[in-house]
Parts: structure tokens; C-alpha cells; sequence
């Protein structure tokens, strides 16, 4: 018996490290939050069948001990490391990255799963030993979130010191901070007006997508310099408070609101929760901070009332604030006028594609210019605008062209992204999988999708059987023709078989949202 739990423990050790790692890597896309953690993984329990099946033999073993049954646990188990190396291996969209908290969080976890084998072990007789052995790898995901929960003080200790340490270097550095933020366009306003700022200020802007409290903090306290004068901090939420957090920490002077709009519904649960957490900026800025608000947006401008002195800026036939005209969009890019509050014109080119992009980019200009920053001396700035890498970001490959628009997954985009698409002379083909975290509304807009792409697009490719029914039934509602409709079950297999699409022409590859890796 104990040469049996001796060649069980060596076989789950692999196995037990594998499925560890999948799953913190999980977490941590998942922000670290238990709850929203358990949430998404029973959603997508499918993907984890094999450790149902370890929870079921070791429940068993810890019953009955035939030499079957270890022979079984064993074969599950090697297949197990199989199948989660197999995933390791995986092009990841954001890797694995051992943090600090990482290392913490694994120290826990790994004490938990060796203390319980280890006790069953002390009680009598060795039987239940091997089902106890599987019961850990098939249950590390629960023990994972145990660990997370027992952690949580200790991690807010930690993250207390690091905001202390960013906001007395905040203090010292007495700079000026433009919070943004915005169900969707925030990314993109503030890489703008970081170019904008740039030809008369030195800006320290949040990299990438670090627009969470700890990504906020980390960015302070790794990549700010003497130096600086103004910080672009973007402030992400998918919980009411959010906002109020990151503005607790940087104390914003000034702020832009790029949008409101059905994202992230899976945790908001309503628009009204969403707008009131984006308006959070608005409540922190202090009474001599300007805010910035997207005019041609409804939810905002339902509440903008309640801000005097907000400066609207629009890119779709207002009168007011800041906005543009003229506007004239082609596939080599953008032209339009921007008209300042004070009646003062300008003209201005983009390399840009698509006039969703017109908005930001007035945004930036409304911004830089309040800012200090001549409307003459914007002329040039804006014309050397690159697209956000994933966001309408244009990447020739010989007589193929890539639209890469893998980050935007909200109903005002996508429609927007094929709309673009549709403006190109060629060969017209989208691949997605459709749009996600839209919660009870998911199918409907995803099924609005299909519509809008059946009347814009040659060719659609879906990623995912299940996941797209509702685009299909949009598309074929639409009238498309089905035999131009495909669906595949990877991504790979879908810009495939976009390659070899048959006709003359170039062809022109829209690559509408990439659904992150706990999806």
C-alpha cells in the first residue's frame, strides 16, 4: 500500500503544479477577486472537466482502495499534466506574471495542499491517503480561492504601504493629474493627448492597460521622475467605487469622461451603475478642475447638467464646446475642423481610419488646448497619431491587411469597427467571436452585431460554436448569404481560411475582439 500512495504522490506532483499554475493565472486576469474568480470559472467549467474527474475518483478512493481504482486515479492523472501542459504551452494574451503577490499567494496555497494529504496521512491506517492525494489536485481551484481569502489582509497591508509610499511621491513631485476614463475610448484619448502634451509638457502616462489601483501605484512609483509635470493616470472599474479608489489615491486636478456605455453589465448590472461610477472622476476633481465630457454620448449628457463648467467636446453636429466639422473619412484617413468654445477654427489631418476615431481625437485636442497648448502648434501632432496597438491598428501583410481591433469589445465599437471596414475597396472579411461581460443583454447586442455585419462585410468568420449563435442568427437574419458565413472553433483555423478566400483584390481582414484568456 504504501509503494501505491508513494507512485500516486511523484504522479500528482506534475499534475498538481500544472493545474496550480493554469488557475492563478486565471486569478489574476480575474483581478485577484474571489468571487468574480469562482464566478467565471464555473462559467467556463467545461474547459476543467478533467479536475471534476480527479474530485470524483478521490472521493471514491477515500471510500474503497482496489488496485483498479489507484490504476485509474493514475492514468487521470498523467493525462491531466498532459491536457494543462498542453495549455501552458498556449500563446497566451497576457501572460503569467510572477508578482510579488503571486509568490505570496502560491506559498499558501501550496502549505494548504501539502497540509492535507499530510493529515490524513496522521489518522489511522493509510486507505484514504491516495484519495486524498487526488482530492487535492482536483480541488486545488477551491483550495486556490481559500488561499486568495486567507491572504486578503495581509495582501491589503501590503498594497496599504505601497499607496502610502505612491502618494508621498505624488506629493513631492506636485504635478499636475488628469484622470480618464470611460466604458470604452479611454485608452486611446489618453495615448493622444500624451503626444498632444508632449510638444510643450514632459507626461507620465499609465502604460498599456494599467489602469487599476495597483497598476495606478505601480506606475507611480516605478516610472516617475523629477522632472514631470502633468500624469495621464487612466482609472478602469468593473465594480461601482472603483473610480473613487484610484481618485483617492492621485487626487485628480482634471478630468475627461470619454464615454458611457453597456460594458462590464456582468458586474455592474445596470448602465445607471456604470455612469454613476464613471462620474466618480467628476466628483473628486476639486472646484477650479476642468472637466472634459464626450457631448455626442446620451448618458452623459443626461448627467452633465449636474457639473457646471463642463467642457463638452463633439464630433457630430453640436454647437457647443469643443467640436468638429467638415469632417471627411476615407481609408487613407481622417480630415475635419475643430471649432473651440471661443469660435477659434482649425484644420486637421489623421492617419487614423474610421470617424468613431474623430471624437477621441477632438477629446485630445480639447484637453491639450484648455492645457495650455496652441491649436497651431497641435497641426502636426495630430497628423503623426498612430492608431493604439489592438485598436483599429492597420498591419500590412503582402496583399492582405490586417485591421487588428482586438480590444474593443462593446456594441458602440464593434458597429463602428465594420462600418470602417466597409469602407475599403477590396475583399471585406470580419472574424470575431463576439462580444462578452454584457450580462443578460449579451445575446441581444451580439445578435444587433450580426445585423450591422451582414451589411458591411464579404465574408464572416465566427470563433466559437456555442458562444456566436446569437451573431449567426443576426447575420443570416440580415439576409446574408450563408454559404459566406463560417464558423470555426479557433481563432488560427478562422484567419486561415480568411487567407485563402477566393476573388481578386486585396483583401482586408477586420479582427473584431479577442476574447481574453479566461474566456
Amino acid at each position: 500500500m504504501i509503494y501505491r500512495t508513494i507512485g500516486m504522490a511523484v504522479l500528482a506532483l506534475p499534475a498538481w503544479f500544472l493545474c496550480m499554475r493554469y488557475n492563478v493565472h486565471m486569478l489574476q486576469l480575474n483581478g485577484y477577486k474571489s468571487g468574480e474568480h469562482l464566478r467565471r470559472t464555473l462559467k467556463t467549467a467545461g474547459r476543467q472537466w478533467l479536475l471534476l474527474l480527479l474530485t470524483v475518483i478521490g472521493a471514491v478512493r477515500l471510500v474503497f482502495s482496489p488496485l483498479w481504482l489507484d490504476i485509474v486515479g493514475a492514468c487521470s492523472l498523467l493525462f491531466t499534466s498532459f491536457i494543462y501542459n498542453l495549455m501552458r504551452k498556449a500563446k497566451a494574451k497576457k501572460k503569467l506574471v510572477y508578482t510579488a503577490r503571486v509568490k505570496r499567494l502560491l506559498t499558501a496555497h501550496t502549505v494548504l495542499s501539502v497540509a492535507i494529504p499530510l493529515l490524513v496521512w496522521l489518522l489511522p491506517g493509510l486507505t484514504p491517503v491516495n484519495g486524498s492525494i487526488l482530492l487535492v489536485v482536483g480541488l486545488q481551484w477551491i483550495l486556490l480561492i481559500l488561499s486568495n481569502v486567507l491572504m486578503k489582509p495581509a495582501e491589503k497591508a501590503v498594497g496599504n504601504h505601497y499607496i502610502r509610499d505612491a502618494k508621498r511621491k505624488l506629493r513631492d513631485a506636485n504635478m499636475t493629474v488628469v484622470g480618464i476614463t470611460g466604458s470604452y475610448g479611454k485608452t486611446s484619448v489618453k495615448f493622444y493627448l500624451e503626444k498632444l502634451l508632449s510638444v510643450k509638457y514632459q507626461v507620465l502616462v499609465t502604460p498599456e492597460s494599467f489602469n487599476t489601483p495597483m497598476g495606478v501605484v505601480r506606475t507611480i512609483r516605478e516610472r516617475l521622475r523629477p522632472g514631470h509635470e502633468i500624469f495621464l493616470c487612466e482609472m478602469g472599474a468593473r465594480h461601482v467605487g472603483d473610480i473613487r479608489e484610484i481618485c483617492d489615491i492621485v487626487h485628480p486636478k482634471h478630468g475627461i469622461i470619454t464615454s458611457v456605455g453597456p460594458q462590464h453589465l456582468e458586474t455592474f448590472f445596470t448602465l445607471e451603475n456604470v455612469k454613476n461610477t464613471k462620474f466618480e472622476l467628476a466628483d473628486a476633481l476639486p472646484g477650479d478642475g476642468m472637466l472634459f465630457l464626450n457631448g455626442d454620448n446620451e448618458a452623459i449628457l443626461s448627467k452633465a447638467p449636474e457639473y457646471k463648467g463642463a467642457i463638452l467636446y463633439h464630433a457630430a453636429g453640436a454647437t457647443d464646446g469643443y467640436r468638429a466639422e467638415n469632417i471627411k473619412v476615407s481609408s487613407l484617413g481622417t480630415e475635419f475642423t475643430v471649432v473651440t468654445p471661443s469660435g477659434e477654427r482649425q484644420s486637421f489631418q489623421t492617419r487614423l481610419v474610421g470617424g468613431h476615431n474623430v471624437i477621441n481625437v477632438v477629446g485630445a485636442i480639447a484637453a491639450a488646448n484648455s492645457l495650455g497648448v496652441a491649436l497651431s502648434e497641435l497641426i502636426v501632432p495630430v497628423r503623426r497619431l498612430e492608431p493604439v496597438e489592438h485598436r483599429m491598428q492597420l498591419i500590412e501583410r503582402g496583399t492582405v491587411t490586417i485591421i487588428d481591433d482586438a480590444y474593443n469589445s462593446n456594441p458602440v465599437g464593434s458597429k463602428a469597427a465594420v462600418e470602417t471596414l466597409a469602407m475599403f475597396d477590396g475583399i471585406r472579411i470580419l472574424i470575431t467571436p463576439g462580444m462578452v461581460e454584457l450580462g443578460d443583454r449579451e445575446e441581444e447586442f451580439n445578435r444587433a452585431f450580426g445585423g450591422y455585419a451582414a451589411k458591411c462585410c464579404d465574408y464572416i468568420c465566427l470563433v466559437g460554436r456555442k458562444r456566436t449563435v446569437p451573431i449567426a442568427e443576426g447575420v443570416k437574419q440580415a439576409g446574408f448569404p450563408e454559404e459566406k458565413l463560417k464558423v470555426f472553433d479557433r481563432l488560427n483555423d478562422a484567419v486561415s481560411y480568411a487567407y485563402t478566400v477566393p476573388g481578386e483584390g486585396r483583401k482586408y481582414i477586420l479582427l473584431e475582439n479577442d476574447l481574453p484568456d479566461n474566456y
